[in-house]
């Protein structure tokens, strides 16, 4: 069995468990305190869970499926957006207009250009519950005020979808409804997941 990492020390925490930044603070994985501690390695606590993985599977094939590959851009895998300094902030999907998303802005740097949608599932962060609708709700606006036309909040354990657009009312809506991503496009992730018998 192998060894737990030695007990972390020195004041800094390391790079590696900061999930992104915000406002020039860090915002650090959820579950850092243990990898601190020694109770758990990074790998332990970086990936995403079964159920997060075919929620976020089930969008993006919905999403290749409706969006013409030559005109969109769509990305994934805790894609990267610089907004401004100190503000570098992670997604579990972007899509992109290639009009927006050039041959010279992909490249080794997170993007600085905006999606036209994000798409959120659960929070990887060590936010205390009692802020974690602070966070959300800041992150969501730092998105808009960036230029993201629709931004979509997926809890598995309320089993809800916040849908923040700019200039209207966000919306809180059940998993079991259809969701409209754009004009003719719906998801509905209760139908999805009981169509493959997951609870």
């Amino acid at each position: 069995m192998p060894k737990a990492a030695p007990r972390h020390t020195s004041g800094k925490v390391p790079d590696s468990l900061i999930y992104e930044t915000m406002d020039g603070k860090p915002v650090y994985r959820k579950g850092y305190r243990l990898v601190l501690n020694g109770v758990k390695k990074l790998e332990d606590i970086v990936g995403s869970s079964t159920l997060q993985s075919e929620i976020i599977s089930y969008l993006i094939r919905r999403l290749m499926m409706f969006y013409d590959e030559q005109a969109y851009a769509i990305h994934t895998n805790e894609a990267g957006l610089h907004i401004s300094k100190g503000n570098n902030l992670a997604g579990d999907i972007f899509v992109y207009e290639r009009s927006v998303m050039t041959a010279e802005n992909i490249n080794k740097n997170y993007s600085s250009v905006p999606p036209l949608l994000a798409f959120e599932v659960d929070t990887e962060t060590a936010v205390e519950v009692a802020s974690q609708m602070a966070y959300i709700s800041g992150k969501i606006e730092k998105l808009i005020q960036f230029g993201v036309q629709k931004v979509f909040w997926i809890s598995t354990e309320a089993k809800r979808i916040i849908v923040a657009e700019p200039g209207m009312d966000w919306r809180t809506i059940s998993w079991k409804n259809d969701v409209e991503i754009t004009p003719g496009l719906l998801v509905n992730i209760a139908g999805h997941l009981e169509q493959r018998g997951i609870k």
